[in-house]
């Protein structure tokens, strides 16, 4: 029988909830920040930016080995995030940009 001063299961799950909530508003933010940036990008090229996505990636590993958490799980979160992003990002400039600009 667990401790009443340990944490519960249920009690951990409702605050992973909570953070859950928390990093959808961050990322919600990021995806307005994001559209703003492929309204100013000339073509796809600029849009993929892969060494501003790598930099992106590395400065994450950085910050994560500070903060406690594993470089290899920042990793693999920027990658999908960046990813997911880009490829909005591409579907935005795709969406906006006049025929024959793509």
């Amino acid at each position: 029988m667990p401790s009443p001063d340990a944490p519960s299961l249920a009690g951990i799950r409702a605050l992973i909830d909570t953070l859950d909530g928390e990093l959808v508003d961050l990322l919600a933010r990021r995806q307005r920040l994001v559209r703003a940036a492929a309204a100013l990008k000339a073509d796809e090229q600029a849009v993929r930016a892969p060494d501003r996505a790598e930099r992106v990636i590395a400065a994450a590993r950085l910050r994560a080995e500070s903060a406690g958490l594993a470089p290899e799980v920042a990793e693999a979160v920027w990658r999908a995030m960046v990813g997911a992003f880009i490829e909005l990002e591409l579907a935005e400039h795709r969406r906006t940009a006049a025929p024959g600009d793509a």
